[in-house]
Formats: structure tokens, C-alpha cells, sequence
């Protein structure tokens, strides 16, 4: 994977100076494309609902469906990984999204268009597992926190770009959205075929190892950290701002759907600023100390966010927020990578991680409506504050994963079979 010897460290210049594999560009590539088409889909797919005469409570269950099938579909998709490899369900996870996505076009009936979504959310899990993969498996490992940067980055510009070009494109018809999303994943995943087919770094090494299983990785301390985290990220990431915050803009500050998408934009502005230098900076002094810090000013930050009654101040404590979330997003993603390592497939352990991010939205989103409507907004935030200072705790009593060898400084030891670490 490296020419470099494994003893061998690399100083700050050759660091700084050091490129990444062409890979890394390329999956950033299609992460920004899969995240505009859904936000192309996300402004229209309740309206679109809405139009076969049905319920709010059944319009939104389509949203609520994609993540329902995400989640019970990561564990399978962890296991085609084991054996069948990233790449291969990767294009397959992105093209049943495509083909999923553009016949809803076509749905003559709201149950016809739930199946469709529900078989997208069987292959936005494959997408992702695989995706997480395969930026495990080509990430240089003196560069695993760039890369994680880079990969969320990704999806983050997608995110922020999406809705603005959803808005535009929806003015073609509410079912225009969907033909252009799955469109434009027909192309990505073409891309992505072509660009990885002849890639040495995304193929199985000649050294693999044993497939990583879930029930080694729970023995380590930071893995299990790394779970209680991401599900702190899918609570307070999903689950609150993309349920709750809307809501209070509306009914706290009395403004309408524009300024709630403003706030939203300045939560993801805030991540984008930092969520490369982070992960940078995570390759230099390691993944714990940016885990631990993130997490901390994130809570502190989340609930002071539930209690602003000004808001100028609130979009200023908004993308104070926003950065804090990517302080810890890219050095939370680059411990995963420590610890399976990139000579061996750790599909079921990725997916369990994967995993953990959409039970916090799911669950997240579920209470923090009902603490908001029998309590207050304010405490919502607060106890969406509290899970994060809870992950927080959980990375204090964690081991650092930065491989030692990119650290002779530091007495951090590798925590992934493959690299020979100890099991804390």
C-alpha cells in the first residue's frame, strides 16, 4: 500500500507535501454528486407524497421508511463487503439507488412510491458501508485524517448545494427532481467503475488479511467510543437540527421555511470551515484530543443553541456549532481506520458504525420532538447536549489510534489487528 517502510516516519514537510491517491478525489467526486441529488429529492419527496392524497403523517413516513431500510440493511450490507468486496457493492449500492430513485418518477400509486424509496434505502446502505470501506482501504495511513476529511467534506457541499439546485429543478414538475437524481447517479457510478477498475489500492492486496469481525473490534476501547460518538453525531446531526431546528425557527423567531434553511446552511458552513483542517491537524497530534474537545464544545454549544432568543445570536452560535461537529467528524472516521486497518475488510464492523449514526437520527429525532412538545425546545437541546458530552466521556477513557509509527514522539500505540496493536 505505502512504499515507505513501516518503521520509517515521515516528517511535517513530507507530510505537508505528500499527495493523496487519486482515488480520494474520486470518491469525494461522487459523495458531492449522490449528496446534490438528494437534496435535489429531499425539498419535493413530501409534496410528491402528498400529491396521491394522503396524510402528512403518511408523507413524511416515506422519509422515515429510507431510514428505517437503511439501518436494517447495513448489517447485510457488511457482510457482501466481507466477501464480496467494497467496489463491487459500492457501483451496486449506487446503481440500485439510481434505478430506485427515477422510476418514483413513474409511481402511479403512494405505495408504489414507499417500495421505491424503501428499496433506496436497502442501497444508500450498501453505498455507504462500502463507501466507508473503501476510504479505509486507500487511505495512506499517515493520511487517514485528510482523507476522512475530504470523503465528508464530500457530502457536506452536496448537502449545502443540493436544496438550491432542488428548489430550481422542481419548478420542471414535482417528478422532474427524481429522473435528474437518478440521472446523475448513473453517471457517478459509471465514473467510479471506470476510475477504480485498474486501481491497485482499491483492489484486495496481495498481503490481506482475515476479514476483520465485529466481535474483535469490540474489544477495543476506541472502537467502542467511536460508537457511542456516531451515534451522538446522527442524534444531534439528523435527528435534532434536521427535525427540530426548523420548528423552532418557526414558532420561536417567527420566521418562515427561508430562514430555517438559512440556519441549516450555517450549521453545514460551520463544518465545512473546519472538517479538512481538522482532519489534518488529526494526522499530527492524534484522533482523541480533536474528539474529545469537538464533542465538548458541541454540547456546550447545543444546548446554549436551545435557550438563544436573539437571532443574530443564534446563527452565530449555529455555525460555532457546525464547526465544533467538524472538529470531531473527520478524526472519528480516521480512528475507524486505524483500528480495522487497510489490509483487511472490515465490512460488519464498518457497518455497525454506519449503523450507530442512523439509530441516533432515529431516535434522536423521535425524542427530541417529544421532550420539545411536553417540555420546551430548551430542553430538547439539552438533553441532545447531554449525549454528546456523554461521547465525549467515552473518548477520555478511550486509547489514542494514530499508528505509532507515524508518531515516535508519542507513546501511541495501533489499535487494528492488522497493524499488531494491543487490545485495551
Amino acid at each position: 500500500m505505502n512504499s515507505r517502510a513501516e518503521g520509517d516516519c515521515p516528517t511535517a514537510p513530507e507530510q505537508a507535501k505528500q499527495r493523496l491517491p487519486r482515488e480520494v478525489w474520486l470518491l469525494a467526486g461522487a459523495n458531492v454528486a449522490v449528496a446534490l441529488g438528494f437534496g435535489v429529492v429531499a425539498p419535493v419527496l413530501p409534496q410528491y407524497a402528498r400529491h396521491f392524497g394522503v396524510s402528512i403523517s403518511a408523507a413524511t413516513f416515506v422519509i422515515t421508511a429510507f431510514a428505517l431500510m437503511r439501518l436494517c440493511a447495513a448489517p447485510p450490507a457488511g457482510w457482501l463487503v466481507q466477501r464480496l468486496g467494497e467496489r463491487r457493492v459500492y457501483i451496486s449500492g449506487l446503481l440500485i439507488v439510481a434505478l430506485s430513485t427515477a422510476v418514483c418518477a413513474f409511481a402511479q400509486t403512494y405505495w408504489q412510491l414507499l417500495l421505491f424509496r424503501s428499496i433506496g434505502g436497502m442501497g444508500s446502505a450498501m453505498f455507504t458501508v462500502s463507501a466507508l470501506g473503501l476510504m479505509i482501504r486507500i487511505s495512506p495511513p499517515e493520511a487517514r485524517g485528510r482523507v476522512a476529511g475530504l470523503f465528508s467534506s464530500g457530502f457536506l457541499i452536496g448537502s449545502v448545494g443540493g436544496p438550491v439546485l432542488g428548489s430550481l429543478t422542481a419548478g420542471f414538475g414535482l417528478a422532474a427532481p427524481f429522473v435528474i437524481y437518478g440521472a446523475a447517479l448513473m453517471v457517478a457510478a459509471a465514473v467510479v467503475f471506470l476510475g477504480l477498475r485498474n486501481s491497485a489500492l482499491a483492489a484486495p492486496a496481495a498481503d490481506e488479511e482475515a476479514p476483520v469481525s465485529i466481535r474483535v473490534v469490540l474489544r477495543h476501547r476506541a472502537y467502542r467510543a467511536a460508537l457511542l460518538s456516531n451515534f451522538a453525531t446522527g442524534w444531534s446531526v439528523f435527528g435534532l437540527r434536521i427535525a427540530l431546528v426548523p420548528l423552532l425557527v418557526m414558532e420561536v423567531f417567527n420566521h418562515g421555511p427561508g430562514i430555517a434553511g438559512l440556519v441549516l446552511a450555517v450549521f453545514a458552513i460551520g463544518n465545512i470551515s473546519v472538517v479538512i483542517p481538522s482532519g489534518y491537524l488529526s494526522d499530527r497530534i492524534g484522533r482523541r484530543k480533536l474528539l474529545i474537545v469537538g464533542l465538548t464544545v458541541s454540547a456546550v454549544s447545543t444546548i446554549f443553541v436551545g435557550f438563544t432568543i436573539s437571532l443574530p445570536i443564534f446563527l452565530a452560535v449555529a455555525y460555532v456549532t457546525g464547526a465544533a461537529t467538524g472538529i470531531f467528524i473527520s478524526p472519528q472516521q480516521a480512528a475507524v481506520a486505524d483500528i480495522i486497518g487497510n489490509k483487511a475488510r472490515g465490512g460488519t464492523a464498518v457497518a455497525t458504525f454506519q449503523m450507530m449514526a442512523d439509530l441516533g437520527a432515529i431516535v434522536g429525532s423521535l425524542v427530541v420532538g417529544r421532550v420539545a412538545q411536553h417540555a420546551s425546545f430548551g430542553w430538547a437541546f439539552t438533553v441532545s447536549g447531554a449525549i454528546l458530552g456523554v461521547a465525549a466521556v467515552g473518548w477520555i477513557f478511550a486509547p489514542e489510534t494514530r499508528p505509532r509509527t507515524f508518531a515516535a514522539h508519542t507513546q501511541a500505540r495501533p489499535l487494528g489487528p492488522a497493524a499488531g496493536g494491543e487490545v485495551p
